[in-house]
């Protein structure tokens, strides 16, 4: 995807993070020549120390244990040989710092369904990051959305591969268009919060590489540089320690050059993982290190093992240090700049989805009117989880903020559902009401015990020799964030908006959380619905923009909302084992001839569109999808076009449709025009277990394109 933005149009004669840095790297030799010159230098204790972060506990307890006030080093580095290290910032709502710009979070951008958003917002992340010393970042989350009840499903982008392949190579490579190197997380098999640390997640092949893995392959092949294990295991193995995952698939079966390295504090548990291919232990050396060394010593690990950690963190960090950069300096006034608070204002803009409507949106308010903005969530910055993701911008324009700036303060009356009398009366005395629900990082998010957990609720044990975490003082003995106990709202969000829609008014509900609620015990008493997701630091001003009628909707749903929880995969969030199958989100729906109260990839909009006249045929190894796109409304907007491929007559079970493809476009009223989707014929393919490859098969293809899962007009192809 080609750079977007003036900012990254990169000259020749602009300088290299190595000549910023200092660092002396000769022209005329390829990057493992150099890597492996400076390797033969070292002793085995400074290679070993390449393969860690350090200072990190030390640098927490400095800074009064806030996490990301600065750049965390986080491998590579050698003083002598004047290699410096990398310095890390985590995401994905933006650089964890003070005074970064805020996004919506993941989930709410992949409601976008904006390639060329995601990729800018990488761009402006990765301008913050080098404007904040940092040349390394954990941003890129794609692990899949497989039930909504996953506590950091707000940092990834929903239920579906090929979408989370999308997005996040966008993301990472609009990072790396800045020099930054990106990381893909957590592989693999990563979509539970409380039981990271124990469970051992299970797949056969087929659920392995068809479901739970693409969209990893898909990011690394944009040329994402860099990859974090996951804390569970995977079929009986930690992630940090599995030469499946981190040799076979990874090096071998993808041809992967770039590096991994843990997640932070017992990401890897035995030095072994290093001859399975971790290779760099973070934040600090609680494993590796002289333990490291030692198991070198005796025999335990070849010393070629190290050699190769080395070349694959000296590779990478070499190629991005080559490159020319995009800017002529990273200062502090590209932080926080208008164009990136503009841009979260955009994304926030597009990533709403309008679920109901009975003609109450747009809210027609006059020049006098008045609306009732209710719910504690409409007057508090509520950005997402406090985790590792956790950004904390200049400011925070919540939903009340946003009316009251829209229409001026005397026109907007507030209260909560701790005052269900007051809620009435507000709700009575207004023309319209906006009820604000959902979550905050209390009820969903990174598992926190106490006031940070770094990785782990209890810190792991260290090696002889190697530093020590210090004691970690708790604020509360109550845990924060993690896993989802339910999917309904809680009972006063229910009883606030049961009180407001017996005012008589017209109701609009706007629902805060990081993937699905269900709405069945209230939905009849609301006469719009919307997913505003945790909408970053200009969410107020996009959803009273939306609301008013000032924007247009286009968000669709990146995930499948039940009827029924019952309808989602088994979850248990205190599980020691199980197993993910291949079925789930809107596969396992159409498989069991379920009916969600909304399919995955729907939304609604203020104007209607139109699709017809669709066409598929070949081109080389390209399936060409061509739909006429109409605005048979009033107002112009933006479509979402998605593709779905099935095949009916395969020989072994297959979902009834696959997601791959999909476009935005514009349309003012009136318009039509003639969209294209490429599929490429080899994401057609299914895994064969007994060769351990993959095969296309031969016969007939169903193709749909349309506005959700469950809207397409449908074509067929042959494949011989």
């Amino acid at each position: 995807m080609p750079p977007s933005t003036a900012e990254t149009q990169t000259h020749p004669a602009m300088p290299t993070i190595a000549q910023r840095q200092g660092w002396d790297l000769p022209s005329d030799l390829g990057e493992d020549e150099i890597a492996r010159g400076l390797i033969a230098q070292m002793t085995l204790e400074e290679k070993v120390a390449m393969m860690s972060g350090h200072g990190f506990f030390e640098q927490l307890a400095e800074d009064d244990r806030e996490w990301g006030a600065r750049p965390y080093r986080a491998g590579s580095g050698n003083e002598r040989l004047g290699i410096p290290p990398l310095y890390f910032t985590d995401g994905p709502r933006g650089v964890t710092r003070k005074g970064s710009t805020c996004f919506p979070c993941s989930m709410a951008r992949g409601a976008t369904f904006d390639e060329d958003l995601e990729f800018r917002i990488g761009q402006a992340i990765g301008v913050e990051a080098r404007a904040r010393g940092c040349t390394f970042s954990g941003a890129v989350c794609i692990n899949l959305l497989r039930h909504p009840a996953w506590g950091r499903a707000q940092e990834t982008y929903g239920e579906d591969q090929w979408h989370l392949g999308v997005m996040g190579a966008a993301l990472g490579t609009g990072i790396q268009s800045h020099n930054v190197v990106g990381t893909v997380k957590h592989f693999a098999l990563n979509s539970m919060e409380n039981a990271r640390f124990k469970v051992d997640v299970r797949a056969n092949e087929r659920a392995m590489h068809e479901v739970y893995l693409p969209h990893f392959k898909h990011c690394l092949d944009a040329g994402v540089a860099t990859v974090m294990g996951a804390y569970n295991k995977v079929n009986g193995e930690y992630c940090g320690h599995s030469k499946e995952l981190l040799t076979d698939i990874l090096r071998g079966e993808w041809g992967f050059d770039g590096f991994v390295h843990s997640d932070w504090v017992r990401g890897v548990r035995e030095v072994r993982g290093a001859a399975a291919g971790l290779d760099v232990e973070n934040p600090e050396p609680l494993v590796y290190g002289e333990a490291l060394v030692a198991a070198v010593e005796n025999g335990e690990i070849a010393e070629s093992v190290i050699d190769e950690a080395c070349t694959r963190i000296l590779r990478v960090q070499i190629r991005f240090a080559r490159r020319p950069d995009p800017v002529l300096e990273y200062h502090a006034g590209l932080v926080a700049s208008p164009e990136h608070i503009a841009l979260a204002r955009e994304a926030a803009l597009k990533a709403a989805v309008l679920v109901e409507n009975d003609e109450t949106l747009p809210l027609n308010l006059g020049d006098t009117g008045t609306v009732a903005v209710l719910g504690r969530l409409a007057d508090m910055p509520n950005t997402g989880d406090n985790g590792s993701s956790k950004v904390v911008p200049d400011y925070v324009v919540t939903p009340l903020d946003g009316f009251q700036r829209a229409l001026g303060v005397d026109r907007v009356v507030h209260a909560d559902e701790f005052d269900l009398e007051a809620a009435r009366r507000a709700a009575a005395l207004a023309d319209s009401v906006v009820v604000v629900v959902g979550y905050t990082a209390e009820e969903e998010g990174e598992y926190i015990i106490g006031d940070i957990a770094l990785g782990a609720d209890q810190d792991p044990a260290a090696p002889t020799g190697n530093p020590t975490p210090p004691p970690r003082p708790s604020i509360s003995d109550r845990p924060i964030g993690g896993d989802r106990s339910s999917l309904s709202l809680p009972e006063e969000q229910i009883a606030l908006i049961l009180a407001a829609a017996g005012s008589g008014r017209p109701v609009t509900v706007v629902i805060v959380a990081g993937s699905a609620v269900t709405v069945e015990e209230w939905r009849d008493a609301a006469d719009a619905i919307v997913f505003g997701f945790y909408a970053g630091m200009e969410g107020g001003h996009a959803l009273a923009e939306l609301l008013l009628g000032k924007a247009n909707f286009s968000g669709r749903l990146p995930f499948t909302v039940a009827k029924d929880e019952a309808h989602y995969p088994f979850f248990d969030p205190d599980a020691d084992a199980i197993e993910y199958g291949y079925w789930h989100g809107y596969a396992k729906f159409d498989r069991e001839v379920i009916e969600p109260r909304y399919a995955f990839g729907f939304g609604l909009s203020y104007t209607q569109y139109a699709q017809s006249d669709l066409v598929c045929e070949f081109a080389e190894d390209t399936i060409v999808c061509r739909l006429t796109v109409e605005n048979v409304g009033s107002m112009e907007g933006e479509q979402v076009i998605q593709a779905y491929v099935g095949m009916p007559s395969s020989a072994v079970e297959r979902p009834l449709r696959s997601l791959r493809g999909f476009t935005r476009v514009a349309l003012a009223p009136g318009e039509k025009k003639r969209v294209e989707i490429r599929i490429p014929i080899s994401t057609l393919r299914i895994r064969n277990p007994e060769t351990h490859t993959w095969e296309l098969e031969p016969g007939t293809y169903r193709i749909g394109l349309g506005a959700s899962s469950r809207s397409l007009i449908e074509s067929t192809v042959e494949i011989a």
